[in-house]
């Protein structure tokens, strides 16, 4: 009787990359691979790496590192895998394979190559953007390998018995990511993560829906959905209201109790969507906007669009629907070209914005991008100290905003128990590890349901909350 192989699996980066590693692992176990703890006993570890900046990249590196030291074989996935191919296999030879977006759907076979020492050549990376027409609408027609969108037919169409969720949770909880699309059609000049995710594609709703029923099953109570760009879901399928007729059918799915969006694009935020996520009931009037920047001429060089003066006003729109509502963003500090006058625009902005959380990134080059090549770079020293005041500025401006939320009521979802005896939590302001949460005091708590508690205290982003 043959032993059963064994396989683990690391994640890196962002909740798409969860959702790759889900399918990934369903992948795995149809091809009769078990799914190993950690490395420990593993015969294969599969790395689902992250590639967007050179921390992330570093991380990677790392971890692979590690995986080798085990003793087992290793294999780099995921977006640094992806976007460098042949590179990273010559540069990290303890790699005994880098496979590609394309390799995902014989996973079963590129491990059992591994496992018996063949080696295989690893990809030339190429533009995924020109693996699919410029036009968003005819994509639905062609065919290239999109990570966490399941199984098709090759004419691009789901099985007649209905659309079939390929996937298998890797951790628990009342939470999970639920990918909407995958690629940007965007040109952002500092991103790369286009040129090796792709265009645009987004998931069909039936498909969508389907994945959500999956996962109310296996105990989620809050989907998170995600993608690179929100906001564009649906104009490939020809109906830009798309997630706005979405929403309300998501969140009426038996068992799941709140819906969330991230990865808004400020430029492509319409007022019925805005409208969508205050007003239907179950989804969670959170907005994780992608400002970037408030300065017109900085955001210009990045080729995105706004200003400190339309983002207020965006924040106005949001506000005069829900006025409890949560926002996130990011900002880049130092980009090329940033004068003194343009920080003191993004320090103004940040200033009356009232988010409730900020993250703040020092510019660095990003090879293969535009920026890269921009003139007018600053002395990194000039741009750690930007970066130090705006996240000095942030942190005091996003206590005040969770300060200003003590004695509202607010519903949270109970997902870990502290050491104190107390649960913790989020409101429907905070999403899920990148922002504040909140401790509720109370009897008879039971983890995985919603509960109404008043705001007592706040510790930072964090609030503190007896049940009502």
């Amino acid at each position: 009787m043959s032993t059963r192989r064994k396989v683990s699996l690391i994640t890196l980066g962002c909740a798409r990359n969860e959702v790759d590693s889900e399918e990934l692992a369903a992948r795995m176990e149809d091809a009769g691979w078990d799914l190993a703890e950690g490395a420990d006993g593993a015969d294969v570890v599969v790395v689902n790496t992250c590639g967007f900046i050179e921390a992330a990249k570093k991380d990677s590196v790392d971890t692979l590192l590690a995986a080798h030291d085990s003793g087992a074989k290793v294999v780099a996935a995921g977006c640094m895998a992806e976007r460098y191919g042949k590179e990273l296999a010559e540069a990290l030879p303890e790699a005994d394979a880098v496979i590609g977006f394309d390799d995902y759907a014989g996973i079963g076979e590129r491990l059992d190559d591994v496992l018996a020492g063949r080696r295989r050549d690893a990809h030339t990376p190429r533009d995924r953007r020109t693996l699919l027409p410029i036009s968003p609408v005819e994509r639905s027609a062609a065919r290239a390998a999109v990570p966490g969108h399941g199984d098709e037919l090759p004419d691009g169409v789901a099985p007649a018995s209905g659309p079939r969720v390929l996937r298998r949770r890797l951790g628990g909880g009342p939470v999970a990511p639920l990918k909407l699309a995958s690629g940007c059609d965007r040109r952002c000049t500092f991103c790369a993560i286009p040129a090796f995710r792709g265009a645009y594609v987004s998931r069909p709703p039936a498909e969508v829906l389907e994945e959500a029923r999956w996962l109310a099953g296996h105990g989620v109570r809050e989907l998170v959905l995600v993608s690179e760009n929100s906001t564009s879901y649906g104009k490939d399928l020809g109906d830009l209201r798309a997630l706005e007729k979405l929403l309300p059918g998501l969140a009426a799915v038996d068992g799941i109790e709140r819906v969330r969006v991230s990865y808004l694009q400020p430029a492509e935020t319409r007022p019925g969507l805005i409208e969508a996520i205050c007003g239907t009931p179950g989804v969670a009037p959170y907005f994780d906007m992608s400002f970037q920047h408030a300065s017109g001429p900085v955001l210009r060089s990045m080729r995105r669009f706004g200003d400190r003066e339309r983002f207020l006003g965006l924040l106005d729109q949001i506000r005069g629907l829900a006025p409890e509502a949560g926002v996130r963003s990011n900002f880049i500090v130092g980009f090329p070209g940033e004068s003194e006058d343009d920080f003191a625009e993004l320090v103004e902005f940040l200033a009356a914005a009232r988010l409730d959380a900020v993250g703040v990134f020092g510019y660095s080059d990003e090879e293969g991008t535009e920026a890269a090549d921009l003139a007018g770079k600053l002395d990194p020293a000039e741009v750690a100290a930007r970066v130090e005041e705006l996240t000095s500025l942030a942190e005091e401006l996003t206590a005040q905003r969770a300060e200003d939320r003590v004695g509202s009521e607010v519903h949270v979802l109970l997902e870990d128990k502290t050491e104190e005896g107390g649960v913790e939590g989020r409101a429907a302001h905070q999403a899920p590890e990148v922002d504040g949460t909140v401790l509720v005091r109370g009897a008879g708590l039971a983890l995985g349901e919603i509960v109404a508690a008043r705001v007592t205290g706040s510790e930072g982003v964090d609030l503190i909350a007896d049940v009502s």
